[in-house]
């Protein structure tokens, strides 16, 4: 198996560079907010983090490919760097600490691209998450100073906590109805959003969760942390990894009844 300690280390110098200049225009009173094509907010902070980062893969593996929110796809090869500068440029630009910058590498082998490295850090909530494929995956604000973590345990849909970021999404996809049943029939539902859901199934605090509509950046990284923990994660299609567009996560043991309430099979 490959190591990867490498490449875990440089993720952690990306993230502690782009955390320092995002942190710089948190809640700043002149930060440049535009609206991109598909009517969703950039802020100077995404663009800036996301050159900061490139910058430093240009430095330190300049024959890996990258992929980033902002300004797309650059290089080619087995190897490519996913990056989301902000997930969750809303929450950054009201003020509100939910926020986190997204950076994963994919390797390519026989059964198509997948993320073997994710690192998610939220500076505005003090947290960082990572892991590696056949690492593991922890929580702590160093390599050195970290907490293994573990999915939950819950194997009935009515005792488990179900997150989501919205119901828009859903009704769009004409899947409403069948996540409205899952939040009637689970334990409890919380709308928190973005990277976090996936990272508190890591931790073992919510048990699934769901969105209907991602691009890459926003998955990569979160699906090797959630998959290191002894999770699960696929598309709504039930494919494995951050390919389809949309996302289900969930602790492993309730993954199929996940996707019977939100997934692509139910009519």
């Amino acid at each position: 198996m490959p190591d990867y300690h490498d490449d875990l280390r440089l993720g952690h110098v990306l993230a502690d560079a782009a955390d320092a200049a995002t942190m710089e225009r948190f809640k700043a009173l002149d930060l440049k907010v535009e609206t991109k094509p598909d009517m969703t907010p950039v802020s100077e902070a995404d663009k800036t983090a996301e050159e900061l980062i490139r910058g430093h893969l240009q430095r330190a593996r300049p024959r890996d490919a990258v992929l980033g929110e902002e300004f797309g796809s650059e290089g080619s090869g087995p190897r490519r760097w996913i990056i989301d500068p902000i997930d969750g440029t809303k929450n950054y630009v009201r003020g509100v600490p939910v926020w986190a910058t997204l950076i994963a590498l994919m390797e390519r082998g026989e059964g198509g691209d997948r993320p073997v490295v994710g690192i998610v850090s939220a500076p505005a909530l003090n947290r960082r998450w990572w892991a590696a494929e056949g690492l593991g995956a922890f929580t702590g604000r160093s390599l050195s100073s970290a907490s293994r973590l573990r999915v939950s345990q819950v194997g009935r849909i009515q005792d488990a906590s179900f997150a989501y970021s919205s119901l828009t999404g859903w009704e769009e996809r004409g899947k409403l109805p069948g996540f409205l049943d899952l939040t009637r029939d689970c334990w409890r539902t919380r709308g928190y959003g973005d990277f976090w859901p996936y990272m508190m199934i890591a931790e073992g605090s919510v048990d699934i969760c769901a969105e209907p509509e991602l691009s890459l950046w926003d998955m990569a990284a979160c699906a090797v942390v959630v998959q290191e923990a002894g999770g699960h994660f696929s598309g709504l299609d039930g494919k494995p990894g951050p390919h389809s567009g949309n996302a289900a996560a969930s602790n492993g043991l309730l993954h199929e009844d996940l996707l019977a309430y939100v997934g692509d099979a139910r009519r």
